[in-house]
């Protein structure tokens, strides 16, 4: 997706250095799987979809881990370094650390911009994102926050405007007086910068009385409050905004996303029955006149020819079949299956199996 209205530099950094406490997993928090994927790069292929130059992404808690991953299966096309937060003290300090991995000369170039992005928020869509960009650009912002409307703002940040409406501040929900409370306009973690105005203002946070951390959030007061323009957008679907601190938010960013893909596919030609019973990674690949029953789970490097039948209750991993294949109520990894090869109920293939054309297994069939 091109950002050529205003072209001018445009760089990206993405939080991913919190232990992710709420997870209460020894896996690192951005490394928590969302439809066959790893959550942070949902975050790096939505980028990867814009004119982004490059991309810094900031790591700590289980670094080696998540730097080995994201190096590994990262989309191609993106620049991306790596820089290690060694003391998790905020998001203000995350992006000030980050900053040391872009290049002087990136600072002096005019008018670059500079976007934050937090590595849990699988959710929000490219289109999105360069929503915020043009608006930014064309309001000649310091900074743009991406904000939300939500009925109930509890345990979010609200955005508080000043007398001629312009964004102000942003608040914590714990520290919001009463009538604050009833704002409806959240904060996302989602921000867009100039670079020039980002590493004086970051210099100038206060860590927070209670934590210690410096907060991003507090830029925007500061940058208000010196006179810079502060401006936001506000996300189409509120969804987009989520966050993923804990197995619960995973679970439904999971279902939001599953939802995505099955109308994707749906919409290029694959059957679904029920596509709430329908699990497809985002790495697997259909053709078109494939039907998919109920109860299918296509994972990892799968491939479908075209016109096969899918189901139900089938388990398809690392698979690769040709076109007209049908597979009910079987499971099975690692394994190639000819053009219209039949794989009968129960059936289990073990991985490195290869069918060949117009095969026929299954306790119905007799086993090969």
């Amino acid at each position: 997706m091109e950002l050529r209205q205003h072209r001018r530099p445009l760089s990206a950094v993405v939080l991913a250095a919190g232990e992710g406490t709420r997870m209460r997993s020894s896996t690192p928090k951005p490394l928590h799987r969302l439809c066959g994927r790893p959550m942070v790069l949902h975050v790096l292929d939505t980028l990867a979809e814009l004119t982004v130059d490059r991309a810094v992404l900031v790591v700590g808690h289980g670094a080696n881990e998540v730097t080995k991953v994201v190096q590994a299966e990262a989309p191609a096309g993106l620049k991306l370094e790596f820089v290690e937060q060694p003391e998790q003290r905020g998001t203000g300090d995350a992006v000030a650390v980050a900053l040391t991995g872009f290049p002087d000369s990136f600072a002096d170039e005019d008018e670059a911009d500079l976007l934050v992005v937090p590595g849990d928020t699988p959710l929000v869509r490219a289109q999105t994102i360069a929503a915020l960009v043009r608006h930014h650009r064309e309001e000649e912002a310091a900074a743009t926050v991406l904000t939300a409307i939500v009925e109930t703002p509890v345990g979010y940040s609200r955005i508080l405007r000043d007398k001629n409406g312009r964004v102000a501040r942003v608040v914590d929900d714990g520290d919001c007086s009463p009538d604050e409370l009833e704002v409806e306009e959240i904060a996302t973690q989602l921000y867009c910068f100039r670079h020039d105005v980002l590493a004086p203002v970051l210099r100038r946070l206060a860590p927070d009385l209670t934590t210690g951390e410096y907060f991003l959030t507090a830029t925007i007061e500061v940058l208000h409050d010196a006179g810079y323009p502060v401006t936001s957008v506000v996300a189409a679907d509120p969804i987009e905004a989520a966050g993923v601190n804990d197995r619960a938010q995973l679970s439904a960013a999971e279902g939001e996303l599953r939802a995505r893909i099955n109308e994707r596919w749906m919409r290029r030609g694959v059957t679904m029955t029920d596509p709430e019973a329908t699990y497809v990674d985002t790495t697997v690949r259909l053709s078109a006149d494939v039907i998919l029953l109920p109860g299918v789970i296509l994972e990892g490097a799968t491939s479908i020819g075209e016109g096969c039948v899918i189901g139900p209750n089938t388990r398809l991993v690392d698979c690769q079949l040709g076109a007209g294949v049908r597979v009910a109520s079987s499971t099975a990894e690692r394994a190639e299956i000819g053009d219209n090869a039949e794989v009968g109920a129960f059936s289990v293939l073990e991985p490195g199996t290869r069918l060949a054309r117009g095969e026929r297994v299954g306790p119905f069939f007799g086993h090969r």
